[in-house]
C-alpha cells in the first residue's frame, strides 16, 4: 500500500475525531457548565429555604497542626461567633480521624474550642494535590490536581460562600462558575513569584530549582518559559475570586502583581496567640540554669526552632549554622548549648525529612546538641517556648512566620531569614528599637547567635521587652477583626440582630 493510500486512511480516521472533539468543546463542555450549576443551585437552595447560610473552607490538611490551620480554627470560631444560622463546613483530606478528634487536636495544639460543630466532608483523592504525584512539573501537576479535589468538595457540598485557606486557588473559578458560590481566599503564600523566576534565571540551586536544571542553559530556559505560563494562569485563577485576604506585607505585594486587583485585598495578619505568652514570665538568668538541670545537665541554653517539617523551612540551614557556631564559642559555652526543633509532621515525607535531619546531626557531630520535639501539644509547646533564650527560624521568603511572632511574644531573642515577613513585618534591628536579629546564611545565623550569647542580662530584657510589646498587632482578636471585615459584605445580611 503506498503513501497516499496511507494519508487517505489517516485523514479519514482523524477528521472525524478532529470534529468530535471540536463539538464536545464547544457544544459539550458549555452544556456540562450549565447542567451542574442547575444542579448545584437546587442543592444549595434546599438549604437556603430553612434560613441557613453555609460556609465551605477547603483545608485538606486541616489536622496538620501549623500556623495555617490556626487561621482556619481561628476564623470559623469569629464566625460562629459574630453570625447566627451559619452552617461551617470544611473539606478535610484527613480520612484516618475523625471530626472528634480533628476538632480535639485544635484544641490541644491551638487553644481553640469552636462555638459549635462543624460538619466535615472527606475527600478521597487528596493525593492528587501532593508533590509526590508531580515529580516533574509540580506547580502545574498540583495545581490541576486541586481541581479533582475541589470536584469532589462541590459534588460533597455545596456551600453558599467558598473561602480556601490553603492556597489552592485554581478550585476558584471551579466553586464560581460551576458552583455558583461566593468565593474567597486567605493567601499564606503565592503559589509562584517574581523571586522564584529571578532564581531560575540566575541558575541558582534550591529545592524547587534542581541541580541539572540550574546548571543548564536549555532547561533553565524551558522552566523559565513554564513558569511564566503558569503565573499568568495563576493570575487568571486569582482574579476570580471575590474577597482576598493576604496574611503579610510580603504577600499582598506579590498577590498584587500576579492577581491584579488590589481592591479587593485585604491583608489580615494570621492570628498569634500572643496574650497567652506574654502571660509567661520570664526567666531570669538562674532561673533559666536551674529549670535546664533538671532535664539535662549540659542543657543550660535553649535555642529553639517552631515550625513544620517541610522543606521551604529549611532546616538544615539550621543545623549547619550551629556547625559554624561551635567554632566561634569556647567548648564549655557550647556544652551547655541544646537545639529544640518543635513542630509537627503531616505524612510519610515529613518523617523522612526529620530522620534525614538526625542523620545530618551525626555527620556534622551535632547528636548531643539537637533534639526533636514532634507533635507536641500546646502546652508541651509553652513549656519549651519559656525554657528558651534564642529564637532561630530559617526559611527564604516566610510568607509571614507565626512561629516567629510566637517566640518573640514568649521572650525568645529571634533570629529569622532575612526575606519575606520576618524583615518587612516583624523584626527590627536599628539601633534603639531592635527587637530580633535576620541572617542570611548559616555564617550570618551563627554569629547572631554568638552576639546573642555575648549579651548583658540588661540589653537581652530590653531586647526581649521590645520584642514582646511589638507583637501585638498580630494577636487573635486583631486577626478577628480583620477577616471579619472582609467577609463582612457577604454575610452581614445574615447577621444575628
Amino acid at each position: 500500500m503506498n503513501l497516499c493510500c496511507w494519508s487517505s486512511i489517516l485523514l479519514k480516521l482523524i477528521l472525524p475525531l478532529g470534529i468530535a472533539v471540536v463539538l464536545i468543546l464547544i457544544v459539550g463542555l458549555p452544556l456540562l457548565i450549565i447542567v451542574s450549576r442547575n444542579y448545584c443551585r437546587k442543592k444549595r437552595e434546599i438549604l437556603s429555604k430553612d434560613g441557613i447560610f453555609s460556609v465551605g473552607f477547603f483545608h485538606p490538611y486541616c489536622n496538620a497542626g501549623g500556623g495555617g490551620e490556626r487561621v482556619l480554627w481561628c476564623a470559623i470560631k469569629a464566625m460562629q461567633i459574630r453570625y447566627a444560622n451559619l452552617k461551617v463546613v470544611v473539606y478535610t483530606g484527613d480520612l484516618d480521624s475523625s471530626p472528634e478528634e480533628i476538632l480535639k487536636r485544635a484544641e490541644q495544639r491551638f487553644n481553640i474550642k469552636l462555638v459549635q460543630p462543624v460538619q466535615f466532608v472527606y475527600l478521597r483523592h487528596r493525593r492528587w494535590v501532593e508533590a509526590a504525584m508531580y515529580p516533574y512539573f509540580t506547580l502545574l501537576g498540583q495545581s490541576l490536581g486541586s481541581l479533582v479535589l475541589g470536584a469532589e468538595a462541590l459534588a460533597g457540598f455545596v456551600p453558599d460562600l467558598y473561602i480556601d485557606t490553603m492556597g489552592y486557588a485554581f478550585t476558584l473559578p471551579l466553586f464560581k462558575l460551576i458552583g455558583g458560590c461566593h468565593v474567597a481566599c486567605y493567601v499564606h503564600y503565592p503559589t509562584i513569584t517574581g523571586d522564584m523566576l529571578r532564581r531560575v534565571s540566575g541558575h541558582m540551586i534550591s529545592h524547587n530549582n534542581r541541580p541539572y536544571v540550574a546548571r543548564s542553559p536549555f532547561l533553565t530556559a524551558g522552566k523559565l518559559l513554564y513558569y511564566r505560563l503558569f503565573a499568568w494562569l495563576y493570575g487568571w485563577v486569582g482574579r476570580c475570586a471575590d474577597i482576598i485576604t493576604v496574611n503579610s506585607s510580603w504577600t499582598e505585594e506579590h498577590i498584587n502583581d500576579l492577581w491584579l486587583c488590589p481592591l479587593k485585598t485585604h491583608r489580615v495578619y494570621p492570628p498569634c496567640d500572643v496574650e497567652e505568652l506574654k502571660k509567661m514570665p520570664l526567666l531570669s538568668e538562674s532561673e533559666e540554669s536551674e529549670a535546664a538541670k533538671t532535664l539535662d545537665e549540659k542543657c543550660l541554653i535553649k535555642i529553639v526552632s517552631v515550625g513544620q517539617f517541610r522543606p521551604e523551612k529549611d532546616h538544615p540551614l539550621q543545623l549547619r549554622a550551629m556547625y559554624e557556631l561551635r567554632q566561634l564559642v569556647s567548648e564549655e559555652v557550647w556544652d551547655k548549648l541544646m537545639l529544640v526543633f518543635v513542630g509537627s509532621c503531616r505524612n510519610k515525607e515529613d518523617q523522612d525529612r526529620v530522620r534525614d535531619m538526625q542523620d545530618l546531626c551525626k555527620h556534622l557531630s551535632l547528636e548531643n546538641n539537637v533534639q526533636f520535639k514532634i507533635n507536641i501539644s500546646y502546652e508541651e509547646l509553652k513549656k519549651e517556648l519559656q525554657e528558651g533564650t534564642i529564637g532561630l527560624h530559617a526559611m527564604w521568603n516566610e510568607h509571614f512566620g507565626i512561629g516567629v511572632v510566637e517566640c518573640m511574644a514568649a521572650g525568645l531573642i529571634m533570629v529569622a531569614h532575612r526575606s519575606g515577613g520576618p524583615l518587612m513585618d516583624i523584626v527590627v534591628e536599628s539601633e534603639g528599637s531592635r527587637n530580633g536579629f535576620l541572617a542570611a546564611d548559616e555564617t550570618e545565623y551563627a554569629q547572631a547567635i554568638a552576639t546573642i550569647l555575648k549579651l548583658s542580662p540588661r540589653t537581652k530584657k530590653v531586647i526581649r521587652d521590645a520584642a514582646r510589646a511589638s507583637v501585638d498587632r498580630f494577636s487573635v482578636d486583631e486577626f478577628e477583626k480583620g477577616f471579619l471585615r472582609a467577609v463582612d459584605p457577604f454575610l452581614s445580611k445574615r447577621k444575628d440582630t
